[in-house]
């Protein structure tokens, strides 16, 4: 097949049983010397066709033969190429689109994708939203966003120059003048946050923390219906920014965790009051 599958060098079909024949001609059919003790493990699993095929097409694009933005050969293509039925073509297909690593679109070929922090993690959706849909799963949640913007808010205070301070002090202005208005504050709320995640210019930081904002977007709202939390939070906000302007990761970690911890404590508390 010429394509950038190859480009028409053969390789070897999927063959799950060649482990066996391998091992057969090394050790023989049965055993002829002292075997050695060893420790018990679990077996090793036979890959099924498609696991097979997704790792041979990875490998293709991590080794450049297939760039980003390459369309990838027809279904009967790859089905020459790599000796397989258009089942397991289909399922190696759909398993490199759930890691981000082609796209698939209806009456397309497959394309290789760009891979970003936030294609990554945009996987993870459902799979939120469906823990998030539990008590347990909100806890959970929080529990992992007070210790991630913790760590940011740490890092904030050693990196941020003149510029970062600049712009989280107009994030905290925004803030204070939406008390009282939900909807505004809300929007300024998350842009505070997310001037403190900018700081490190760490594009895994930025895309976790715009899923995180995404799935507890719940939180904010709820929360917001216990009088006094916009005004609480705009407070903690200020003290997360003192923090961080003074250069003190100690104080800025301490800040955003109490604040944190607060907007969980009101979120349940509404939450119980309405059950």
């Amino acid at each position: 097949m010429r394509s950038r599958c190859g480009a028409g060098v053969a390789r070897p079909p999927v063959d799950s049983r060649q482990p066996d024949i391998v091992a057969r001609q090394y050790f023989g059919n049965e055993s002829q010397n002292e075997t050695a003790d060893m420790k018990p493990s679990a077996p090793i699993r036979r890959r099924k066709l498609y696991e097979e095929v997704v790792l041979r097409l990875e490998a293709m694009i991590h080794e450049g033969e297939l760039k980003p933005g390459d369309l990838l050969p027809s279904e009967r293509e790859l089905m020459l190429h790599f000796g397989v039925g258009r089942p397991a073509i289909r399922e190696a297909l759909f398993a490199l689109h759930r890691m981000g690593m082609v796209v698939v679109a209806n009456g397309e070929r497959p394309r290789v994708s760009h891979p970003t922090p936030k294609t990554m993690l945009d996987e993870l959706a459902g799979a939120a939203r469906l823990m998030l849909a539990k008590p347990e799963g909100m806890r959970h949640f929080q529990q992992a966003r007070a210790l991630f913007e913790c760590a940011l808010a740490e890092e904030a205070a050693r990196l941020a120059g003149a510029a970062d301070l600049a712009a989280l002090e107009q994030a905290l202005a925004a803030n204070l003048s939406a008390i009282g208005d939900d909807m505004q504050f809300m929007k300024t709320d998350v842009a505070f946050h997310l001037a403190v995640a900018t700081i490190p210019r760490n594009p895994i930081y930025l895309a976790l923390h715009e899923a995180i904002v995404e799935w507890l977007a719940d939180q904010r709202s709820v929360s917001l219906r216990r009088p006094g939390t916009d005004r609480l939070a705009c407070q903690s906000h200020r003290r997360i920014y003192e923090a961080i302007k003074a250069h003190d990761p100690a104080a800025a970690a301490n800040a955003m965790r109490r604040h944190l911890g607060q907007i969980a404590d009101r979120y349940w508390t509404v939450k119980e009051a309405e059950t």
